[in-house]
């Protein structure tokens, strides 16, 4: 799934392809924004994406869809 993460005063965004759900994706950024502590997320490589809560503009969590093999539908 794909997460976009915008930071304060910085004109791109961090993309991570993440294997977490929406759902753990979700509860990650609540927690880091209540707590005050650093949003971890690991993309599907196992790299290790950390942003400092403080600066977190909006985080955007992709659809959890299968992709499709063929073609037509079915």
């Amino acid at each position: 799934m794909e997460v976009k993460i915008g930071v304060q005063n910085v004109a791109r965004e961090i993309t991570v392809e993440s294997t977490q759900t929406a759902a753990e994706v979700a509860a990650l950024v609540s927690e880091a924004i209540s707590a005050g502590s650093p949003l971890q997320l690991v993309d599907e490589k196992g790299r290790t994406v950390i942003v400092p809560a403080a600066v977190l503009g909006y985080v955007e969590v992709g659809a959890e869809v299968e992709r499709r093999v063929g073609f037509g539908t079915v």
